[in-house]
């Protein structure tokens, strides 16, 4: 690996996967502003790199994408076993120099906030990754150290190597130090306070990359000051001295058709692309493309048509309310989305896609007239509705998951629906919690849950055989028409 200080004292196996995870005691100490400052530095030295985000989060991946201009990827040890997880870090690492993953929440925090399970700390343990643990100093000093001590000691194999203390000044970076590494742990260097550092917020969490002015040159003057402030080569050498990964038996169970990726085998699948609709699992649409989808961008809101051609539709996630104007006044769009659902189109949607299928969109701005796919509306309720991981299960066979299987899954909206649908229940884990959700029709899927399509890849492979079928034919024999 060219980056690495001196090639005798690093594994240089084909096999070591040099890599860095990138973990704090909770949210909101600076986890996101670091990754991409630091994403940045490596880049500027010429270093290639790759980002992985642990847990279900869409947003922290688009920066990652903003900063490399590839796609970041997600490492849930919920949505997948571990075993699974580490082959995904293995083949999505393939060809990079470094590897960066940036940790959820705080470092121990997982499934029912008393468990381990799907936290930073799972991942580390899934891909044996040298962790770092971030520490917002600002308003303590001495006191982190007990916190230190504590991670450390709370579990055997914390895989915590090193720390960067965030929000400080030299001087007392200086005076902590010793009693930082006097507990074993080596200090990688910190961080002032600085305009560079900080993110806005609003309520799924950060603003959109797309939404701030000159970040790449914010993201820039960031890493140049982490070069005098942080140890830049400790962390590349820590990264560069991970243990040898190997890809076991486990699979994502995904048994792809050679023939369906050929070009004349492909369906071309509609995928909504825009500031309204952007939250998609990298792995789902990886996962679709190598079934045979060839995924096909548009923009509700600006776009006046759906792409022509197409077999199918995807609706992702993302902030219709914020563009619940231009997506109402958009009736050409809204039109063609309808007269494709009447023609038994193979639809999909989800969150963002679920509230647009509506009749209507209440904000706290007025009501917003929608694709009218649903019946009823969707309105704010102010707070987190039905917040978390979840297993769905169909309660009969519906078109695209039948009945005896389930999809894991994550659900994160301030909305609700006076439809949410009932063909399917979800679960949350370790917990009697249930409910009804997801309107299941032989050709469509819409509800607030965003699904994980490797954590059952028959999902994916149920749409995409009903999008062969449909660009089989022009029309389906008995099209479905009215609203849901």
């Amino acid at each position: 690996m060219s980056f690495l200080l001196e090639e005798k004292e690093v594994r240089l196996l084909s096999n070591s996967y040099p890599r860095l995870l990138l973990g704090a005691p909770k949210s909101g100490s600076g986890k996101t502003m670091i990754t991409c400052g630091l994403l940045t530095a490596f880049q500027l030295r010429g270093v290639s790199c790759r980002s992985f985000k642990c847990g279900p989060d869409f947003i922290d991946p688009m920066f990652h994408k903003q900063v490399q201009g590839i796609e970041g990827g997600n490492l849930d040890t919920y949505f997948l076993e571990k075993e699974q997880v580490k082959n995904q870090f293995i083949s999505l690492s393939e060809g990079a120099e470094l590897s960066v993953i940036e940790g959820v929440m705080g470092y121990y925090d997982g499934v029912g906030g008393n468990t381990t399970q799907a936290s930073t700390y799972d991942v580390a343990c899934a891909i044996d990754a040298p962790a770092i643990l971030i520490l917002d100093c600002k308003g303590a000093s001495l006191s982190l150290a007990a916190i230190v001590k504590g991670f450390l000691e709370y579990k055997n194999d914390s895989h915590i190597a090193g720390i960067i203390l965030n929000r400080t000044s030299e001087m007392m970076a200086k005076r902590l130090v010793p009693e930082f590494e006097a507990l074993g742990v080596k200090v990688y260097g910190y961080l002032p306070q600085c305009d560079e550092a900080c993110l806005d917020s609003r309520h799924l969490g950060l603003v959109l990359p797309a939404e701030i002015g000159g970040l790449k040159e914010k993201l820039k003057r960031l890493a140049e000051i982490m070069e005098t402030t942080l140890d830049i080569d400790g962390l590349l050498k820590l990264a560069g001295q991970a243990n040898p990964l190997f890809v076991s038996n486990s699979n994502l169970g995904e048994d792809i058709d050679p023939e369906s990726q050929k070009e004349a085998d492909q369906v071309s699948i509609g995928v909504a692309m825009d500031e309204a609709f952007c939250f998609y699992y990298q792995e789902n649409l990886e996962l679709l493309k190598r079934m045979g989808a060839k995924l096909v961008p548009f923009s509700p809101c600006k776009d006046s048509k759906l792409p022509e051609g197409i077999s199918g539709l995807l609706l992702g996630g993302g902030y219709p309310e914020l563009h619940a104007n231009e997506l109402s006044e958009n009736e050409s769009m809204r039109a063609e989305i309808k007269q494709a659902y009447e023609r038994s189109l193979p639809i999909l949607a989800e969150c963002g896609g679920f509230m647009y299928l509506h009749e209507e969109l209440s904000t706290d701005d007025g009501t917003y007239k929608m694709a009218g796919i649903i019946g009823g509306k969707v309105f704010p309720t102010k707070r987190l509705g039905r917040f978390g991981y979840i297993e769905v299960y169909p309660k009969e066979d519906l078109a695209f998951l039948k009945k005896g299987e389930s999809i894991r899954g994550h659900e994160f909206h301030y909305w609700d629906s006076e439809n949410n649908g009932d063909h399917m229940t979800a679960v949350k884990p370790g917990q009697s919690r249930s409910w009804d959700c997801v309107h299941g029709t032989n050709h469509l899927m819409a509800g607030f849950p965003h699904f994980y399509y490797p954590s059952n890849p028959s999902l994916p492979r149920q749409f995409m055989n009903a999008c062969k079928n449909y660009k089989s034919q022009e029309l389906c024999e008995k099209p479905i028409t009215g609203k849901v």
